[in-house]
């Protein structure tokens, strides 16, 4: 069987994952900066509110990802046999809760007020001896909020991509639709400034909404994570090629009469079992060490294949089979 270092990346990989260290690290400085900001602007106007909630919740992903990078290259022990690559899965499912559970908050709070009739005001400030309306401000603020977002989401996605990381992924996503929660807030200030007090509650009402639409797309596939679902791309949009990969090199292998293969993801890896019936007499012990070091020397994902021979397969599940 091949064991991988805990390492996990291999070289070439190991700058592309400091470098998104580097950037994550650079987005919780951003986010810090920008939660600060938005909190001496909230005014009343529940969409900036919301805003606000949703780039608290926009550090949930990259402070998850700093943890999972410190703790998934600690090796195997008693306590945890499998070693800790499931760290970054771990991670993924404390976003999505937060991100899900957070969004039902705002548009249940939304709505409340929109039914409510609450009509939210927004004075004005004094800068520099000059009075402000407050809405500029907020304005200002959220667009500050906006574009380093969308750029640190197309920066963040190539690099998800390349480490198979969906922490990372969900990151460069959220960075990148931030543009909705931040267009959303600005139209329900303008509302407000036209005496429109409904579009307040509405816009907030729409970020909430994409802010749920997220979190339980990333709730359910992180959950199906835990629960070993099949390898799929960092998107989820379709299953890994690499398990099709597996089971071509498994049927083509020549001492191979048949076989069913179960493979599954552990953080950025992919793990699984390989079950096997010889078609001739082998050495097993010594056929199915090398099959399993062919097959983790396929791609740096692929980890401790287990390849186990067996007399016949009837107690398989028909899908597994090659």
């Amino acid at each position: 069987m091949r064991y991988r270092d805990p390492g996990e990346l291999p070289e070439d990989l190991q700058s592309i994952h400091r470098r998104a260290v580097r950037i994550e690290r650079i987005s919780v400085a951003y986010w810090i900066s920008l939660i600060v900001l938005l909190y001496f602007v909230l005014g009343s106007s529940q969409a900036m509110k919301a805003a606000w909630v949703e780039d608290i919740l926009g550090m949930f992903p990259p402070v998850a990802f700093l943890i999972a990078a410190r703790h998934r290259t600690r090796p195997p022990n008693r306590l945890f046999p499998f070693g800790y690559h499931r760290a970054i899965t771990v991670a993924y499912v404390v976003s999505a809760v937060a991100l899900f559970g957070l969004g039902a908050f705002i548009l249940i709070d939304s709505v409340e007020k929109l039914i409510s009739g609450s009509h939210p005001s927004i004075g004005m400030v004094e800068i520099l001896d000059t009075q402000v309306w407050l809405g500029w401000v907020m304005i200002a603020a959220l667009l500050y909020g906006l574009f380093p977002s969308l750029i640190l989401g197309r920066l963040k996605r190539p690099l998800a991509d390349k480490l198979h990381d969906k922490v990372l992924f969900a990151d460069a996503k959220m960075n990148q639709a931030d543009w909705l929660t931040a267009g959303a807030a600005i139209i329900g200030i303008v509302g407000i400034g036209f005496g429109l007090w409904w579009m307040d509650a509405a816009a907030a009402i729409v970020i909430s909404l994409d802010i749920l639409h997220d979190g339980q797309k990333f709730l359910r596939e992180s959950v199906g994570d835990l629960m070993d679902e099949s390898p799929k791309t960092p998107d989820e949009s379709k299953p890994h090629p690499l398990s099709d990969r597996v089971r071509r090199e498994v049927a083509a292998t020549e001492w191979v009469a048949d076989a069913a293969v179960a493979l599954r993801e552990s953080g950025h890896l992919i793990t699984g079992e390989v079950w096997v019936v010889p078609h001739r007499k082998v050495d097993l012990a010594s056929a199915c060490e090398r099959l399993s070091q062919h097959l983790g020397g396929l791609d740096w994902r692929l980890h401790a294949i287990v390849v186990v021979p067996l007399e016949s397969l009837d107690d398989v599940p028909d899908g597994l089979r090659v």
